[in-house]
């Protein structure tokens, strides 16, 4: 299979747009904020799939799904991914599952309600699953766990779809985004995965007082993802 990277000049530029906080108490947003790169600074380099290989073409197995990133003391958490499966029963695998959660191997639903004692951030998440001859995971994720009451607020990221391979080709297998964030530009270790390719903005919600940092990739059906575009920041 050969390997296709994307052109990331259209990943130029990603605006944050300041929501109005939430949560008793919480200091909002600031108010809009932008950052910019300049337009061919980013390189966006071929990626080696990372596309299961099937040991027969009726095999094949697609994981899924956006799990919420953050949860308030005392509520609970829930998130099931999908699954297209084409042979075979399928079962779940976890790696990195928070304490205060439980995961069903047969479902592959993550959930469980934390406590005060849970608060905090839980990174590198990452849910698999196999149906005998093709396995795929989805992109690891973090979940934090806020205390309620705590501050928060939320940031509105927007990019500009690429429409390009790298090689000047018309990019026909875009399968989707995921959307870095931390409170680090250097340790992006949140994720979001979003697989509807038609959206240019996702708001990031639950973001605790602070500066965030933010940057997008595209990955297509193929396996290939690019590299990240410029980072934004934010400050709650």
């Amino acid at each position: 299979m050969r390997a296709v990277s994307i052109r990331g000049v259209s990943f130029a530029v990603i605006m944050l747009a300041a929501l109005a906080g939430c949560g008793g108490g919480g200091a909002p947003a600031n108010p809009t904020a932008s950052l910019s790169a300049k337009a061919n600074s980013l390189s966006w380099p071929s990626a080696t799939s990372t596309s299961s290989t099937t040991s027969t073409p009726t095999a094949s197995l697609t994981l899924f799904g956006s799990p919420p990133s953050t949860v308030t003391v005392g509520q609970a958490y829930g998130f099931t991914p999908s699954v297209s499966n084409s042979g075979g029963t399928v079962t779940f695998s976890i790696k990195n599952a928070p304490r205060w959660a439980s995961f069903n191997s047969s479902t592959g639903k993550l959930s469980g309600t934390p406590q005060s004692a849970n608060a905090g951030t839980y990174a590198n998440i990452q849910i698999s699953a196999s149906n005998g001859q093709s396995s795929a995971s989805l992109p690891a994720f973090s979940i934090t766990v806020i205390e309620s009451g705590a501050a928060t607020g939320s940031a509105d990221v927007s990019w500009t779809p690429p429409t390009t391979n790298t090689d000047g080709s018309t990019l026909t297998d875009l399968a989707g985004y995921t959307i870095y964030y931390g409170t680090s530009p250097g340790s992006l270790t949140q994720t979001v995965q979003i697989t509807n390719v038609g959206l240019s903005n996702y708001v990031v919600s639950g973001l605790t007082s602070g500066t965030w940092y933010f940057a997008v990739t595209a990955y297509t059906s193929s396996g290939a993802q690019s590299g990240l575009s410029n980072v934004a920041s934010k400050t709650i």
